[in-house]
């Protein structure tokens, strides 16, 4: 294979970026922050001046990016990948955007026999950095076959879902369920310290039954020791969310949960917690219990 590509290089990029270059890929890196690109350069990656200069080298592109209207423009605009790639590319967006866009964009892609996977990820920054992601997929089962090897380089799981856009629908359906969970907890803890009992006397005694969940084991601990650095930001959730609420209107979903817990949110945003870790959900509870909650 040749060399690999990869367009983003943040929080989540960064680390999936050195976990290719650690498995013995010759990795070819843009980004808009120099920052990234410097440290991946003293590593052993190489750098490209713009998305269309990357695709001039590569074969198999990654990228990772905020949401769809960036992955439009790195793919498909001026100085985008479509510019320059040669027949039979892959392109593999790792990024959470509208399923709407991903087709949009990989039927513009197909007209230069450019190939798409949606494949995006979730387990955070630490799954990012330990490599053990989890890798929700959509597109050709054979172009999926070919980039199973590279994708099992950054992920523990992966998963081909169905055609392109099946990827992001799947991590909706995620989001989706990681926002309500989240806001249950959040609401349960506040009820606890409402009604006079330890919070974390509640936690350790919940966490064994029928309550169980992953999402009581990471964000709880958050929100017991009142400590929101991300994990995972609020801000993106929102983003998410956001997504999720645009697609269920396009498909007929109904979504009335998440619609609540999209307006928690902005509430929080609109109190500067956006760079915070989604568990800051439960100062939104403390807010309406008048802060009975509070540490």
């Amino acid at each position: 294979m040749g060399k690999i590509g990869f367009i983003g290089l943040g929080v989540m990029g960064k680390p999936m970026s050195r976990n290719l270059i650690k498995a013995g890929y010759s990795l070819v890196v843009h980004n808009r922050s120099q920052a990234a690109v410097q440290e991946l350069v003293a590593e052993g990656a190489a750098t490209a001046s713009s998305p269309a200069a990357v695709a001039e080298q590569c074969d198999r592109i990654f990228t990772m990016l905020p949401n769809s209207p960036q992955v439009r423009e790195v793919l498909l605009g001026e100085k985008g990948v479509i510019k320059t790639a040669r027949p039979g590319t892959v392109v593999i967006d790792t990024s959470s955007i509208a399923p709407v866009a991903v087709r949009e964009i990989a039927g513009e892609l197909a007209r230069k026999q450019v190939a798409m996977l949606d494949a995006p990820v979730s387990g955070g920054q630490a799954g990012a950095v330990a490599g053990t992601l989890s890798i929700m997929v959509g597109g050709d089962e054979a172009v999926f076959d070919a980039c199973k090897p590279l994708l099992d380089t950054v992920g523990s799981s992966v998963v081909r879902i169905g055609g392109i856009g099946a990827g992001n629908v799947a991590k909706l359906v995620n989001q989706t369920i990681v926002a309500i969970n989240v806001a249950a907890i959040a609401e349960a803890l506040t009820l606890a310290a409402k009604a006079g009992v330890d919070q974390t006397a509640v936690f350790k005694a919940i966490r064994g039954g029928s309550a169980a969940s992953r999402m009581l084991e990471i964000k709880g601990p958050f929100m017991l020791a009142r400590k929101h650095e991300p994990g995972f930001r609020l801000g993106l959730h929102i983003k998410d969310l956001g997504n999720v609420l645009e697609t269920g209107h396009e498909v007929g979903a109904p979504l009335p949960l998440s619609a609540a817990v999209m307006e928690m949110m902005q509430i929080l945003k609109a109190d500067n917690y956006a760079d915070c870790d989604n568990s800051v959900l439960i100062k939104y509870y403390e807010k309406l219990a008048d802060g009975a909650a509070t540490e």
